[in-house]
């Protein structure tokens, strides 16, 4: 039967409350000759580049649903087919025929694909009753696949984060994982999602049944390794005026600048201009404060002022 799913936050997810703690081994191959080619054949970005003999914790029970998009790992290449480990899904293999592989005609599969190779595909269809999980390799958009290997790359840094604090706690790391699972499972797919909820203090480890000296533990690390990084946006203003009272309109203009957000500031370099730093955690509130920045500059315009604002440009 298909794994279960649970509702969290309006979104169906898997259920993983019945979570064993089953290490499986990720062998990657490094510097690919090939990796280029088969980057220009069909758009893929390869695991590898983030995972090196890279022990990870996190599995699924039951099996995948149809059009899931799953991790898997090349075990064998026949003529016509690829063999694969879904790595996900302790003891689930599926198949990858050569139709499925890439658009058009392919004449050696070892083109495209080889023994060892961790690739993202999507579940085409199950057979439940054989236990049989056909897979394809080319119906997985460029989306979908940065997608799960940055699902993948932050949920090994959720564990990464787990192992150290077992190290500096003393503490076997696979029963303070079996611990926390646990816990974090029946609410969340995944732990890394947890830890930025976590971070943002949206989530309680404590509230959710961990020990309190654990949870403390734990929430400091979290907020160190998880805390949501900053967009800046940055800028000059620039302001002239010929008015009677042109100080006072400055001096008003830029008080208003800065009350459109606590995390704007100003810095004055001389000559009518003023540097403007603006911080957020988020784009869409960063760009929304920039707006308001605009139109107050824009409103000290008159026959006696000019003003204008660059943006500078990001790295």
């Amino acid at each position: 039967m298909a794994s279960e799913h649970c509702t969290i936050r309006q979104t169906a997810l898997p259920s993983l409350s019945d979570h064993k703690v089953i290490r499986e081994r990720f062998s990657v191959k490094r510097g690919c000759e090939r990796e280029g080619f088969i980057v220009a054949k069909f758009p893929t970005t390869f695991i590898n580049r983030f995972l090196s003999d890279t022990t990870m914790f996190y599995q699924r029970t039951g099996m995948p649903e149809e059009e899931e998009i799953v991790l898997c790992k090349v075990t064998k290449i026949l003529p016509s087919s690829v063999f694969v480990d879904l790595l996900e899904y302790p003891h689930k293999s599926g198949l990858v025929h050569i139709s499925e592989v890439s658009p058009g005609r392919i004449r050696n599969l070892r083109e495209f694909v080889s023994e060892g190779r961790q690739i993202v595909c999507k579940v085409l269809r199950l057979d439940l009753e054989r236990g049989h999980i056909d897979l394809s390799l080319r119906r997985v958009n460029s989306t979908q696949r940065v997608e799960k290997l940055e699902e993948i790359k932050q949920e090994l840094k959720a564990e990464t984060l787990v192992k150290n604090l077992a190290k500096r706690l003393n503490r076997p790391v696979e029963p303070l994982y079996a611990e926390l699972s646990q816990k974090v499972f029946k609410e969340y797919s995944h732990l890394y999602l947890c830890f930025k909820d976590v971070a943002s203090n949206a989530a309680s480890l404590e509230k959710m049944g961990l020990e309190k000296k654990l949870a403390e533990e734990l929430t400091a690390t979290i907020v160190d390794k998880f805390k949501a990084p900053k967009v800046v946006i940055t800028g000059e203003i620039r302001l002239q005026t010929y008015h009677p009272e042109g100080v006072e309109r400055i001096k008003s203009t830029l008080h208003r600048v800065e009350q459109v957000s606590p995390t704007v500031i100003l810095f004055y370099l001389g000559g009518g201009r003023y540097r403007l730093v603006l911080e957020d955690v988020d784009y869409k509130p960063a760009e929304k404060h920039l707006l308001k920045v605009e139109e107050i500059i824009a409103s000290f315009n008159d026959k006696l002022s000019t003003a204008s604002f660059e943006r500078e440009k990001q790295d």
